[in-house]
């Protein structure tokens, strides 16, 4: 198949025309090639000094004014600009004028004035920003007695989905990619892990270098620093963690991630990124994982569950394929990456644990975003796959499950319309290999699609009635049909049966006896009980019998576990369990249940607890 057309700078006709209004920056008119970050960590004032070197070549006549992303928590210092001359040695450095305008809550913009010497096409040239950040929403700063072993302070950064703008300047939308370097300096007896394919350090001067060599968006550029050792569980995998949780992290994934990855490339082809490395965060993480290229973030308390920790490494390592080598061009198409992440995930877990599995946990999720579809309302525009941003929202505030479940419907129906998923799989290989460490648009992916499927295209399958390609994109509501999800009966069939046991009254005791939640998995019994919270209100003695057959026994099982019983104790207004809620409050850290609470909307139920 022949690559697209391509305008000046390397990019393809869509990207040219591609309009980003999350990000303030001129990137259409700059190549970035390379940026260098020399940084040094001082985790007594919570700030990061230092200065950022970016390497540029203009694409665009006239541009004499370069806009990068920034953030009114970065305390920009100064700005020069090597000049190049015939020889490095008739190099000159200018001192250069700037200013920082708003943009919007999340962010400003940095207009640098650049000399007519350096903004002649296709000829690079240097800046270096010095800066200092301060409490930006990137940086997350912990005091000791907010991390797992509680006996030192640990930084981490987040820089999903326009927040990194706030971590240094740059072209901050996943649009723009490039390689990065960085020297990272830090006080004794701190470890600096950053999402680079390359490391090293030097003890005596306390020095860390990282080089990323493939080219990423901004938002994939991470770093974490502080009480951390590794423990190796296969020929390219580590985890990182404090000390007080390795052996715990170790034990829960063994082998399995060389596993799950030798699956996921007989299934799309080699792993690009080298290392697959996994560094567990304190659960003031404030979201459950983060697929950071060569190290991925997630949250600890996820390894009291080692089904949704095996389901959220595996989507983690999906991302390796779709996302993190072939990114959205824009955040008003997030679907390319989780859609698509989420629908090789569960190849991943079909071809690794059995077609049921992965329908049960399909269920589950497709359960979640029917009840969200609930909540928000068939019309309401952040359903459509392709979301138009109004100016000034933040990308961040509209991630939901319609990006990976909708997403997931979507791929899933393109895998259907091939008729054979070996065929989907080797589809998309091909898309891999053709847009690796490019940002693509829907367009790109459905141009592709009927490429590589030409009989597909002839029988003009994009505007099939009522499941026109532009429908799935850009209607509201739910996806427009759903994968064939019956493999998974025989673990979903219980879990229903059991559902409609407790919706008969009087409850049949001796029947609902027969059902024993301690032999089933972590996905059928949170099904379960997402299926009961569906049906509140319950009446109080439906409550109280639920109470005494399942709440001690559910006291022992992990936290997502937990959690969802006592959504139904908080929706259903039953006072006799609410110090289990105290207690549960009590063991997890505020922050993380504040993250659950939002996703459940639970807040206004529990703001009256004392």
């Amino acid at each position: 198949l022949m690559p697209s057309k391509s305008c000046e700078g390397g990019r393809n006709l869509a990207q040219c025309r591609l309009v980003d209004i999350a990000s303030a920056s001129n990137f259409h008119s700059f190549k970035l090639r390379h940026f260098h970050l020399d940084l040094r960590l001082n985790f007594a004032v919570k700030e990061m000094t230092g200065w950022q070197v970016l390497e540029l070549v203009p694409i665009q006549p006239g541009a004499h004014t370069l806009v990068l992303d920034s953030h009114p928590s970065l305390l920009i210092h100064s700005i020069d600009c090597k000049v190049p001359g015939t020889t490095a040695a008739q190099d000159i450095t200018l001192s250069l004028t700037y200013r920082v305008d708003p943009f919007t809550d999340y962010g400003s913009s940095l207009n640098i004035s650049l000399p007519a010497s350096v903004t002649r096409p296709h000829r690079a040239f240097q800046i270096t920003v010095r800066y200092t950040t301060t409490d930006g929403p990137a940086i997350w700063w912990l005091d000791a007695e907010l991390t797992c072993g509680q006996t030192r302070p640990l930084v981490f950064t987040q820089g999903h989905s326009v927040c990194n703008r706030s971590f240094f300047p740059c072209f901050d939308t996943p649009a723009v990619k490039s390689t990065y370097s960085a020297t990272v300096r830090v006080p004794e007896g701190v470890t600096v892990l950053m999402s680079a394919s390359r490391s090293a350090y030097s003890k005596q001067e306390r020095v860390f270098q990282f080089s990323m060599e493939y080219p990423v968006p901004a938002y994939l550029v991470a770093l974490v620093a502080g009480d951390l050792q590794h423990a190796d569980i296969g020929p390219r995998s580590r985890v990182w963690a404090e000390p007080c949780i390795l052996a715990c992290a170790v034990s829960k994934l063994g082998g399995s991630v060389e596993r799950w990855l030798n699956v996921a490339e007989d299934l799309f082809g080699p792993y690009v990124w080298g290392r697959y490395d996994i560094v567990f965060l304190p659960p003031s993480f404030p979201i459950v994982a983060m697929e950071n290229p060569c190290l991925t973030f997630i949250i600890s308390s996820i390894l009291e569950s080692r089904e949704f920790l095996l389901i959220d490494v595996i989507h983690e390592i999906a991302h390796g394929w779709f996302g993190n080598a072939v990114t959205n061009a824009t955040w008003e198409e997030m679907w390319l990456s989780e859609g698509l992440a989420t629908y090789a995930q569960r190849r991943i877990t079909t071809e690794a644990y059995g077609e049921a599995f992965t329908c049960l946990e399909t269920v589950f999720r497709l359960d979640a975003l029917h009840r969200q579809m609930r909540l928000l309302g068939d019309n309401n525009p952040v359903s459509k796959l392709q979301v138009k941003f109004e100016p000034g929202i933040n990308p961040s505030s509209l991630m939901n499950l319609f990006t990976y479940e909708k997403g997931f419907c979507f791929v899933s129906y393109l895998s259907q319309l091939c008729g054979d998923v070996k065929s989907f799989d080797s589809f998309l290989r091909a898309y891999i290999e053709q847009f690796k460490f490019t940002s693509v648009v829907a367009q790109d992916l459905l141009d592709f699609f009927l490429g590589f499927f030409p009989e597909l295209k002839e029988s003009c399958v994009a505007q099939r009635e009522g499941l026109e390609f532009e429908r799935w994109l850009n209607d509201c509501g739910p996806p427009l049909c759903e994968p064939d999800l019956s493999a998974g009966g025989v673990l979903t069939g219980p879990v229903q049966s059991l559902c409609d046991l407790w919706a008969c009254d009087p409850q049949d005791p001796e029947a609902i006896a027969n059902f024993n939640l301690s032999s089933w998995s972590t996905f059928q019994t949170v099904l379960f009980l997402d299926r009961l919270l569906d049906r509140s209100p319950l009446s109080n003695q439906v409550m109280g019998q639920l109470s005494r057959c399942y709440s001690a026994q559910l006291d022992e099982m992990n936290a997502e576990v937990q959690i969802r019983w006592l959504q139904i104790v908080v929706r259903n207004s039953f006072y006799p369990d609410l110090p289990r809620v105290r207690g549960f409050l009590h063991k997890h850290v505020s922050v993380d249940w504040t993250r659950e609470c939002v996703h459940f909307n639970l807040c206004g139920p529990l703001s009256g607890l004392q």
